[in-house]
């Protein structure tokens, strides 16, 4: 590992331990030559996943597309941040653990309704209205009576 500050490849770990959500390591550094410390997280590398839109166009994944969707959908809404975090972070494992090179986007989509529905049901209702794109008031109502009945 390059040093930051010098640029010397004489670098060692001094310190090693699991990073804030356990799917990667931090280390801290020193660097023999200028005896700076500095920090990298080594994170296992993932194949590229792409996403097929409900167009056909396929796109590369993009965490932060889920995460707005949530967290426009939690808008005031009683949900912290660390919820919605853990709800990306689940969908992200779901969604990876299936060893696809390809998923389409409406997969994802039910896999999100399916955490916000237990998350809060405000959010799964926004959510869910412009995920399935309802075109009045009755499409909306029967999403309701369908949570409602569960």
């Amino acid at each position: 590992m390059k040093c930051p500050f010098c640029g010397s490849d004489n670098t060692r770990v001094i310190d090693s331990r699991p990073a804030d959500d356990n799917n990667s390591i931090r280390r801290r550094r020193l660097c023999d030559e200028c005896n700076k410390r500095f920090t990298t997280y080594e994170k296992v590398e993932t194949i590229p996943l792409i996403i097929i839109k409900k167009d056909n166009n396929r796109e590369q994944y993009d965490r932060t597309k889920i995460e707005g969707g949530i967290i426009r959908s939690c808008h005031k809404r009683p949900v912290s941040v660390d919820q919605i975090t853990r709800v990306v972070d689940e969908v992200e494992t779901e969604i990876f653990s299936r060893e696809e090179k390809e998923v389409p986007s409406t997969v994802i989509g039910e896999i999100v309704m399916d955490k916000l529905k237990d998350l809060d049901p405000v959010a799964y209702v926004r959510f869910a209205s412009v995920y399935r794109e309802f075109k009045d008031v009755n499409t909306f109502m029967n999403e309701l009576k369908k949570m409602l009945d569960n």
